[in-house]
């Protein structure tokens, strides 16, 4: 077969202790699933079902252990905001999972930003239209090593954290998000055939802000090490 232009390089992401590689398939990211973070963006925090957007699959920036990302500010914005959040890395393929089986479905779990132009994510959210510009750009998405389930376990309970500048902006629990990972898994797949490959990034606490050039963000889930990057 030969192809019209060259295709693009897969996008994987390097798995913790290891020199292996999860490729990438989609990025599925669920909205206002803490609480807190609901309430701060003016929302009613009731047990509402789930609702997602998505990322391209090259929005992810994959950093190394031990490393900093250099992430560039991105054009368009002056409100360009963190948020922290619990990955889970899709191992195994289905549609229609039930709850108690959807933790089969898990291959690991990482530590992921969910990077956003919120000026622009108001804009689409006030005029009613979808939240790409705001949500879906180059480099949205960087993610930690991803760390086996099979070597770690779950992260039903966890501490959730991201500094600015050595200073806490976000710390809460994975405990306390509105819908588990396996019952956003089980929702989520009532509406698309899941694959392996796939990463959910399962929402993040309340405490988002602004960055601007220089800052350095440091975050991190317990049990699954730090993930480092700075605003250039």
């Amino acid at each position: 077969m030969s192809y019209v232009i060259a295709p693009p390089a897969p996008v994987t992401v390097p798995v913790a202790g290891t020199g292996d590689r999860f490729p990438v398939r989609r990025v599925y990211c669920v909205g206002r699933n803490y609480a807190a973070h609901a309430r701060e963006m003016g929302f009613d925090p009731d047990r509402e079902p789930p609702f997602f957007f998505c990322k391209p699959a090259d929005a992810v920036t994959p950093v190394a252990e031990d490393a900093t990302l250099d992430v560039p500010y991105p054009a368009e914005t002056r409100n360009y905001h963190y948020e922290i959040e619990l990955v889970a890395a899709i191992g195994k393929g289905g549609e229609n999972i039930a709850v108690e089986d959807a933790p089969s479905h898990v291959y690991g779990y990482a530590v992921g930003l969910d990077m956003t132009r919120r000026d622009l994510q108001m804009q689409m959210r006030e005029a009613g239209r979808p939240w790409e510009l705001g949500k879906a750009f180059d480099r949205s998405a960087p993610i930690g090593p991803i760390v086996p389930v099979a070597a770690k376990g779950r992260y039903n309970q966890a501490a959730i954290w991201l500094k600015v500048n050595g200073q806490d902006k976000q710390r809460s629990d994975t405990s306390k998000l509105i819908w588990s990972v396996a019952e956003t898994i089980a929702y989520l797949s009532r509406y698309f055939r899941l694959e392996p490959g796939d990463l959910i990034y399962t929402g993040t606490p309340d405490g988002v802000g602004p960055v601007v050039k220089g800052d350095v963000m440091e975050g991190g889930v317990d049990g699954l090490g730090v993930l480092r990057a700075r605003v250039v």
